[in-house]
């Protein structure tokens, strides 16, 4: 029996957990606070449409209380991870494999990344400040995702499917179809998911990183829902801009964008009424992920000399929207690499 782990229950940990239960996995979770004591009291319920659905887990705050894993997914904000890495030793085994559904430029990127720059092998500091998480987790354990699902937690212990299907897109950093590939990637479809191996998972991570850098921080400055920026000329044409310079970024590292800006941006808006997580977030006076989705593209856009204007006003924009409000603490090594 496969052993997985999910650190962070939240909307899009909750989505996977909920349905690896269709498999015969031991599906433990690790989950804080109310959310925590509802799902031992209740179990997790997840609505999609009119289903309904509700499973009792084991459920910890602590990982010392459970056994070493064969896969751990994190689920939680990618600026947090670095906070919860150390914790993640108890149930980290010779052969454990981890995986992070999350926004943003994943910490591991540039492992086996062979973009023939002088990045490749190299930390990110603003996803992995000192190399923190490149040293406790190991980057050879990472198997990439990209997360495409819209969910939100409505209350403690339920979890709502907001749109965007079902899809967790997987791979290798070096590109390689391992067995652990195909043992998650198999598990995520038995439980109704849709989890594609690829080959080239960067190309999708920009991708969705084009989402990232543009919607997220333009809907939590003007509280605009995915439609109402994509019918508003104005929010419609800074999008558009951001996305052509985190294009021209990942070009330089050997990205290949398969659609155009346009396509990309139709995709999103189509979501009708949804506010991306940063919005949310901010919404919810919870922390923000600005540094991942934002100020890595900056990070690297400075590194490799390229000039990226409205990226970097629109990361000071929200920086100081969110540090004024209490919801991010400024890092002064974060905000020379990202200036």
């Amino acid at each position: 029996m496969t052993k997985i782990c999910i650190f962070g229950a939240g909307s899009i940990g909750g989505f996977i957990a909920t349905s690896l239960k269709r498999t015969d996995s031991k599906v433990s979770l690790i989950a804080r606070g109310d959310h925590k004591e509802a799902i031992e009291k209740n179990g997790l319920t997840f609505i999609r449409d009119d289903n309904k659905v509700n499973h009792k887990f084991d459920v910890t705050d602590n990982p010392k209380d459970l056994d070493q894993q064969d896969f751990i997914i994190i689920s939680v904000k990618a600026n947090a991870i670095s906070k919860i890495s150390e914790s993640l030793k108890p149930i980290i085994g010779s052969k454990t494999s981890i995986i992070c559904a999350i926004n943003g430029l994943p910490w591991w990127y540039f492992y086996k990344a062979n973009t023939g720059t002088k990045l490749d092998d190299q930390i990110v500091e603003t996803v992995d400040q000192g190399g923190k998480i490149w040293e406790t987790l190991g980057p050879e354990r990472a198997i990439g995702c990209v997360v495409y699902p819209a969910c939100q937690i409505l209350e403690p212990g339920v979890i709502k499917h907001n749109g965007n299907g079902e899809r967790f897109s997987l791979g290798e950093p070096d590109g390689s179809r391992s067995d652990r590939l195909k043992i998650i990637s198999s598990l995520f479809i038995e439980g109704g998911l849709k989890a594609p191996q690829k080959k080239n998972l960067r190309d999708e991570i920009w991708v969705k990183l084009w989402g990232n850098c543009s919607f997220n921080p333009v809907s939590a400055l003007t509280n605009k829902t995915m439609d109402e920026m994509g019918n508003d000329p104005e929010t419609y044409n800074l999008i558009k801009i951001l996305m052509k310079e985190c294009q021209s970024v990942g070009e330089k590292i050997g990205v290949k964008f398969n659609i155009s800006i346009d396509d990309r941006i139709k995709g999103g808006v189509s979501i009708i009424g949804h506010k991306p997580s940063t919005a949310q977030d901010l919404n919810a006076g919870k922390p923000l992920e600005i540094d991942p989705i934002i100020g890595s593209i900056i990070e690297i856009a400075n590194k490799l000399d390229l000039n990226v204007p409205k990226l970097k006003e629109i990361n000071e924009k929200l920086k100081t929207k969110a540090e004024n409000l209490g919801l991010y603490q400024r890092s002064e090594l974060i905000d020379k690499l990202t200036i």
